[in-house]
This record gives C-alpha cells, sequence and structure tokens, in this order.
C-alpha cells in the first residue's frame, strides 16, 4: 500500500516541471467555472482566501482581483514559483505562497473566510481528512467553494475515466461522483449549499502532452478508447483523434 509520502512525492514529480504548461493551458486558464468563481467572490471583498491546491495560480488570480489577501497553497514548489513570478507580472500584490499537502494545513484554527480548490481535489491522497482541515481552518460560517473533475458514478463509466486518468498521469487517485461528494462533505462538517455539474472538452494531444505521458501509455490510452462501448464512446464524445468530454463538479459549502 502506497503512503502518503510516497504519494505526495509522485504529485511533485509529476506536476514539477510542468508547471509553466499549466499556467499556459487554455483548460486551465479559462473556463465558465473561473467566471462563477470571480462572480460569487465579488460579494466578499474583505476575505482572506486560501486557494487548496491551487497548481499555476488560475483561481488564485481570480480571487485576488475580488478579495483582500489570496494564499496559494500547492505541495508542487515549482508551482508556486510560477504562481509567484505570474501575480507579479499581473500586478495581483495580495497574493503569497505557501507549500503543503492538502491533509495537514499549516494554518490557524479559523483563519480563512474562505477555501478554494479547482482541478486538485482527484489528486488528494485522503480527501475526507483535507476536508475535515478545511473545516478546522475556516472560520465559523466560512465557504468552501470546489471545482473537480467528476465521475458520473455508474461502473462502466467509471472505471474508463479512472482507468485513462491513471494512464495518463500516475499522481492521479479518483474523481469523484456527485453522492460521493455530498457524504464526504457531510462527513467532515460542511454543509452542502450547491451542486451544480457542468462539462469540458478536453483535447487529446495537448492533454497527454501538458503531463508528458509516455508514448506506451499514450498508446494504452487510444486503444482502451477505441474498444469502449457505444454507451462510454456516446458518453465522454470520444472523437476520432482521441478528444473527450469530462463531467465536472461545482460544490458550494458553509462550515456548519
Amino acid at each position: 500500500m502506497e503512503s502518503k509520502n510516497s504519494h505526495s512525492q509522485t504529485v511533485d514529480k509529476q506536476f514539477g516541471s510542468q508547471a509553466q504548461d499549466y499556467l499556459t493551458s487554455i483548460v486551465h486558464s479559462q473556463g465558465a467555472d473561473l467566471q462563477r468563481l470571480g462572480q460569487l467572490l465579488q460579494s466578499h471583498p474583505d476575505a482572506r482566501v486560501i486557494d487548496l491546491g491551487c497548481g499555476a495560480g488560475h483561481a488564485s488570480f481570480v480571487a485576488a482581483k475580488a478579495v483582500k489577501e489570496v494564499v496559494a497553497y500547492d505541495l508542487s514548489a515549482q508551482m508556486l514559483e510560477v504562481v509567484s513570478q505570474a501575480a507579479k507580472d499581473k500586478g495581483l500584490a495580495n497574493i503569497s505562497v505557501e507549500r503543503g499537502v492538502a491533509e495537514s494545513l499549516p494554518f490557524a484554527d479559523g483563519s480563512a473566510d474562505i477555501i478554494i480548490s479547482r482541478y486538485s481535489a482527484h489528486h488528494w491522497h485522503d480527501v475526507g481528512q483535507a476536508l475535515r482541515e478545511v473545516r478546522r481552518v475556516l472560520k465559523p460560517g466560512g465557504i468552501m467553494i470546489m471545482m473537480d473533475l467528476a465521475s458520473t458514478g455508474q461502473p462502466v463509466k467509471d472505471i474508463f475515466l479512472q482507468t485513462i486518468e491513471k494512464l495518463r498521469d500516475t499522481s492521479h487517485v479518483h474523481n469523484y461522483a456527485p453522492g460521493e461528494w455530498l457524504t464526504l462533505f457531510s462527513e467532515a462538517g460542511l454543509l452542502v449549499q450547491e451542486l451544480t455539474s457542468g462539462r469540458s472538452q478536453l483535447e487529446f494531444k495537448s492533454w497527454v502532452e501538458r503531463m508528458r505521458t509516455p508514448e506506451h501509455f499514450v498508446v494504452a490510452i487510444r486503444e482502451l478508447q477505441k474498444a469502449m462501448s457505444d454507451e462510454v464512446i456516446q458518453h465522454f464524445e470520444i472523437q476520432e483523434d482521441g478528444t473527450f468530454t469530462v463531467d465536472l463538479a461545482f460544490i458550494i459549502a458553509k462550515k456548519s
């Protein structure tokens, strides 16, 4: 069984050298979820926000334009260097960076108004523990905004999604279904106020190149795509070049 430390090392290794690619990635730098995040944060101008698993910082940049203070938090030191430089380039002086894992946050109890996370949770070793840490760090009535890829919860589609995710990126842990998210948040003492779904198309070539996926894994993904049932092909809208569409979850929860 893989230890938390070895998983953390895998995540750091996977994402460190790709930091710049994630900064320029269209999938990560754009999206209706980022627009919605910005709109939601407009009504919290004095907030201290922590961006959990910030990656190249796209959610942090959106937040920094709306709130008083943003802490960009990630396991990858190279990602945080990219965030710091990009924040300077964008003139965003209210972003600081801090390094660590989601399951053990180096922040005081009740020290954040809002915690956000985008496209990160499927890499976390223990989502339940991470959400309990979120609850601890949030102020009473504080808000958690989670954006991530989602599973349908249907086994035949789920096994396909988890398999291609793992082949593409060995640090992948799990994409959770909406029902699983509701349970995880509830068990952590966070009351889900809203859970909405969306879809996002992933252009195959850039999807694997961004993660430097080895060629033998790329071939395996393409062969698996071709071998799937019509039900799976239609749901994920798998195209001739491997481009496909995934489900997304947008969750707003409050510390109960």
